[in-house]
């Protein structure tokens, strides 16, 4: 068995989201039966992808496929990933790495976000037509806008597939609005409903925040049903979505969407980010463990991060040539 698969997460101090994405990792060697899956974190948990990446190159892997285990394309997929990869690779040069895509916005996860929505709805008691609820997707936020806008457009097709009377998007951090906001503008426009969704794959910090804002105006609001949509997790079609990636990643070859990336284009307001060289902003983070005593949330993107490949490794987003 050469060809191994690492899942690189991004890692939670909170103990819940680790167990969760250990069991998705469980549930996709399920799927996988007979390849070494490993898994490795960026920050506040161990194993670190690096980690991952010497047991598998330990259990014997010359080649190892490297597939994001988040949602978007951020700075965490576009530079931080990419950078511990490409470190590794540069390292063990008798070894081939292959870097995959995240898991984006594609049917299957259409049909699981549609499916958790629809279970928040069953769970209630009132007979409220979807047409009279308003629907609020809640994305984690970053500082890169593509990222954001994925959220957006998530919003969109999900309201128009399910057959909502109106929509939102609100974000746990760093974009705008925030959930609390977002919620008290909700409001005002008048439906009897409101589903709040959060477009994430594992609880945390911020899921459990979101659902802290949630509570705290409902309580304040009593006359409109607020329902909290459980977000993605190991549901089956993010698991086939997971293996989908794996099998691109060891047949083809993974593209991103780069033409709206803050790294590659000149994109409004973030100028000073174009063709910015690669670092890695992890280092103070790296595997403390999800127990540390640690002074901030880190539920923020970096204002900082860069992006350029000095190496020979290719992955979905390099910009070399362009």
């Amino acid at each position: 068995m050469d060809t191994a698969i690492m899942i690189c997460g991004h890692g939670s101090r909170d103990g819940d989201a680790l167990v969760e994405f250990e069991r998705l990792a469980a549930g996709l060697r399920a799927r996988l039966p007979g390849r070494d899956i490993a898994t490795g974190y960026l920050e506040f948990a161990r194993p670190t992808i690096r980690d991952g990446l010497e047991a598998l190159k330990a259990r014997g892997a010359r080649r190892i496929l490297a597939v994001p285990g988040m949602l978007f394309a951020a700075s965490h997929v576009k530079n931080d990933l990419p950078w511990e990869i490409n470190s590794f690779a540069a390292a063990n040069p008798g070894l081939e790495l292959r870097f995959g895509r995240e898991l984006a916005i594609e049917p299957k996860l259409l049909r699981a976000a549609a499916e958790r929505i629809a279970e928040a709805e069953a769970r209630s008691t009132r007979a409220v037509p979807r047409g009279d609820s308003l629907l609020l997707v809640v994305g984690r936020g970053t500082n890169d806008p593509d990222a954001n806008s994925n959220i957006a457009k998530l919003t969109r097709m999900l309201w128009e597939g399910m057959g909502f009377g109106w929509a939102e998007t609100a974000f746990s951090g760093v974009a705008y609005p925030l959930v609390e906001p977002g919620l008290k503008q909700a409001l005002r426009l008048g439906f009897s409903r409101i589903v709040v969704f959060p477009y994430f794959l594992f609880t945390g910090v911020l899921v459990k925040r979101i659902h802290g804002a949630v509570d705290r105006v409902a309580a304040a609001h009593p006359e409109i049903e607020l329902l909290k949509a459980s977000y993605l997790s190991d549901h089956p079609l993010v698991l086939d979505s997971f293996a989908d990636r794996v099998a691109e990643t060891l047949d083809g070859e993974p593209a991103m969407n780069c033409r709206l990336c803050k790294y590659r284009a000149q994109v409004v307001g973030y100028e000073a980010d174009h063709l910015a060289p690669q670092a890695a902003h992890h280092h103070h983070v790296r595997g403390i463990g999800a127990d540390a005593d640690h002074d901030h949330d880190h539920d923020h993107d970096h204002g900082d991060h860069h992006h350029h490949h000095g190496n020979g490794h290719r992955h979905p987003h390099d910009h070399r040539g362009d």
